[in-house]
């Protein structure tokens, strides 16, 4: 177990901070980076056994990614208000249903970001939504046999999307 010494915040901003902790580990002291993010949540939209997905340009990998639904939650959001809204926002489809499906740290070595999974079914259109401006989304139908399928080929790169596909492929065969 760790003991702190220190924490300095190193940079503040619109989705992530960073602070600086100086730890004790063993008796020794040790420096550990962390990106304090404040959750988010993922949604695996279904239109029976096709998911809705997303191509969408990453700007630190410089290229478009194939993933499911996601954003950030806000101050005091619940992860289903944040999956319900994101679910919207990004793809025009509002959720009938919305089951969790588990939860995940994105990357508990150096980042504080948990991740809420959600199933969304019974979609229906919205008449009017407003992606982010600064967001460029095309929508993409997939089977879930096909994005397995895809995962395990490397056609499927984004983590968020490969949990989700594979916890809910998982559930099917239960």
């Amino acid at each position: 177990m760790s003991v702190m010494i220190e924490s300095k915040q190193v940079y503040k901003g619109k989705i992530i901070s960073v602070r600086v902790d100086t730890i004790q580990i063993n008796g020794k002291p040790a420096i550990r980076e962390v990106v304090e993010h404040n959750g988010s949540a993922a949604i695996l939209p279904l239109m029976g056994d096709t998911i809705i997905m997303e191509k969408q340009y990453r700007h630190p990998i410089g290229r478009e990614l194939l993933e499911i639904p996601a954003g950030t939650l806000k101050k005091g959001e619940k992860p289903e208000e944040c999956a319900a809204r994101e679910l919207i926002e990004e793809t025009g489809y509002r959720a009938g249903s919305l089951k969790p499906l588990g939860r995940c740290y994105m990357t508990p070595g150096y980042c504080t970001e948990l991740i809420h999974f959600f199933v969304a079914t019974n979609l229906s259109k919205v008449e009017r939504h407003e992606m982010d401006e600064d967001e460029e989304i095309t929508i993409v139908r997939v089977s879930v046999e096909d994005a397995v399928k895809m995962i395990l080929n490397g056609g499927i790169e984004d983590a968020k999307t490969v949990c989700a596909i594979l916890a809910y492929a998982q559930k099917l065969k239960e």
